[in-house]
């Protein structure tokens, strides 16, 4: 007998770009997705509680994450100190009833910061019941060489963080074994960004199953240790002809996940 598994599954809003805030919580909605993960960017929508609060209670779907502003194009959302932000992110999340704060490691500009990252991190679990789940990222391309724009680096095995965020467009780009990472972080994995990649040096976030990413096999294997984190779909759907289309790729993706987290 198939049951399964205790996770659930959530849509990113940036699954939706160019499309609002608002459809993405209409869609996960009318598709059956379980919740929404927030991107908070230059969108005023996403970096209002009260607004997130009242299209939550609108169309009847939890906000089941929070993913902070520290995308380079976000480096001036909710002020310039990434503390602050973070700070932000957790009320943010403690205000809508979201377990989670999703967080990418410091850019190596970000001296201060990244110097006492893991152990701020360490701290602020002390003072809340969110957990900050910080993500694998991947190194940056010029040409045949590497940048290293992350400190602590890209690879998120190598600290000590309480949780993490599975990112399988990321280890695409970084060349990782997906499976590998999801089983050598262990109990820290708790979030998962639920894409897919070529292999290419770009961030692509296919629709899962489109790409050369082992996206069966991860869930697979979360399936087996009976995680109960919360998986988000953040996919790019940008090139969707219409509406109709990206409805039907946030479909796919929703149906495959669930598909792969089915055990007997």
């Amino acid at each position: 007998m198939l049951q399964s598994s205790p996770a659930k599954i959530a849509l990113s809003t940036v699954s939706v770009y160019p499309e609002s805030t608002a459809a993405a919580f209409e869609i996960a909605s009318r598709l059956g997705y379980d919740g929404v993960e927030v991107m908070v960017m230059g969108d005023q929508v996403t970096q209002n509680p009260d607004e997130l609060k009242r299209l939550s209670d609108l169309y009847g779907v939890p906000i089941l994450a929070i993913h902070a502003p520290c995308l380079l194009i976000t480096q001036r959302v909710w002020g310039t100190d990434p503390w602050a932000k973070l700070v932000r992110a957790r009320q943010a999340a403690e205000t809508l009833g979201a377990p989670t704060v999703v967080v990418h490691p410091p850019f190596r500009w970000q001296r201060d910061y990244s110097r006492d990252f893991v152990r701020g991190l360490h701290r602020m679990a002390e003072d809340t019941d969110i957990t900050f789940a910080v993500e694998n990222m991947y190194p940056w391309r010029a040409g045949p060489r590497e940048l290293a724009m992350y400190s602590p680096g890209w690879d998120i095995r190598d600290e000590d963080y309480l949780a993490t965020t599975l990112d399988l467009s990321h280890t695409s780009v970084s060349g990782t074994n997906a499976v590998q990472m999801a089983a050598d972080l262990g109990d820290s994995l708790q979030h998962i960004h639920m894409a897919d990649g070529s292999g290419s040096a770009k961030d692509e976030h296919l629709i899962p199953g489109r790409g050369t990413q082992p996206c069966g096999e991860v869930l697979d294997h979360l399936a087996e240790q009976n995680f109960a984190g919360t998986i988000v779909v953040e996919v790019s759907t940008r090139k969707a002809a219409n509406r109709a289309e990206r409805e039907a790729d946030l479909a796919e993706a929703l149906a495959f996940t669930k598909l792969h987290l089915m055990q007997t």
